[in-house]
């Protein structure tokens, strides 16, 4: 279901529902710090970066990962990635194979990853660590996971959309926040806002924090794919697909129509025949996001074009000297 346009109100101008919903609110971020606290979590032999928010649905984590995963593998690490597999089948752990899994088996982010580094998952966190230790990796990179205490984290990156920034920085639900503000962000390590100038200066100005703070823009892999003049139908099932539209207007694709899916929606053939048929009586091409692609049932694979981004950071320096404090190399 779409977010209810109330949580993205200005923090100091709350709607009436957002104020009568606080109670319901106290009790989900009561809730959150009692799990938290609960257990003793798994120390890995390697050191652990988690990825995560406190924000739900789509901050800009996947792109984060890659990021990620290439910087430390530039250095000569070799980084393997933990995720619990959203969508898929598999409890784990069990190391993804592109060539082999299915999208309904891993979900669709660890089969994206699989393409940079192994990615295991599991529904068990600290297994999966345990298992990617056994396999030779020299670090851990956990996607998602940021309010999971079963696992130990040496370095904890919190990313945020600076478009939406934290939203009415309200809980759950009369906001879009897993847990308040300062909670989360007194366990976390860096903040990393993703958007563009405008939206990382507004973001600094409602949100000013004292985490150092990375910033970044996500652009379109330069792959030699004329996108400037194409005419495009394009969907996405991510957590804000209207992002991902704006990306393709940015590029120069010629945006004739979109669907907006729900997160992480089945692409199942009858969808699929449906869009394809918009696109033809439209003389559009029919495009998605990477992640939405590794989705696509076998018959369209061929007929829709993934629209690859990367996240560029501004400055890697605040993360750097969280790699080299954990021992890890950075790229010369």
């Amino acid at each position: 279901m779409p977010a209810p346009l109330f949580w993205y109100d200005p923090p100091d101008k709350p709607a009436l529902v957002a104020r009568a919903l606080a109670p319901f609110s106290a009790l989900y971020a009561f809730a959150s710090k009692i799990r938290l606290s609960r257990g003793s979590p798994f120390k890995a032999a390697v050191p652990v970066i988690c990825v995560g928010n406190i924000n739900i649905g789509g901050t800009g984590k996947t792109p984060t990962v890659i990021a990620l995963i290439e910087r430390l593998t530039a250095a000569g690490h070799r980084p393997h990635v933990i995720s619990r597999g959203y969508g898929g089948s598999l409890k784990g752990p069990v190391r993804v194979l592109p060539e082999s899994h299915q999208a309904d088996e891993t979900g669709d982010e660890p089969l994206l990853l699989a393409a940079f580094a192994p990615v295991w998952v599991a529904k068990d966190r600290a297994a999966g660590v345990k298992s990617a230790q056994d396999a030779g990796a020299d670090v851990i990179v956990l996607d998602d996971g940021f309010q999971n205490p079963a696992v130990e984290k040496d370095v904890s990156i919190v990313v945020v959309d600076a478009f939406r920034g934290f939203g009415n920085g309200r809980v759950i639900p009369a906001g879009p926040l897993r847990e308040p503000i300062n909670t989360g962000l007194d366990r976390a390590d860096l903040l990393l806002s993703i958007g563009p100038p405008d939206a990382q200066e507004k973001f600094h100005a409602l949100w000013p924090v004292t985490l150092p703070h990375l910033s970044g823009q996500v652009h379109p892999l330069l792959t030699g794919m004329p996108w400037k003049g194409l005419r495009v139908l394009a969907f996405a099932g991510i957590g804000h697909p209207e992002k991902f539209f704006r990306t393709l207007d940015m590029a120069g694709a010629l945006v004739v129509k979109t669907h907006a899916l729900e997160d992480h929606e089945p692409l199942t053939p009858a969808l699929m025949a449906r869009l394809e048929a918009e696109a033809r009586a439209a003389g559009a091409q029919l495009v998605t996001t990477e992640k939405d692609a590794a989705r696509l049932p076998g018959a369209f694979r061929a007929k829709v074009l993934p629209f690859p981004v990367r996240l560029v950071l501004d400055d890697w320096t605040a993360l750097d000297a969280q790699l080299q404090r954990l021992g890890l190399r950075s790229p010369d």
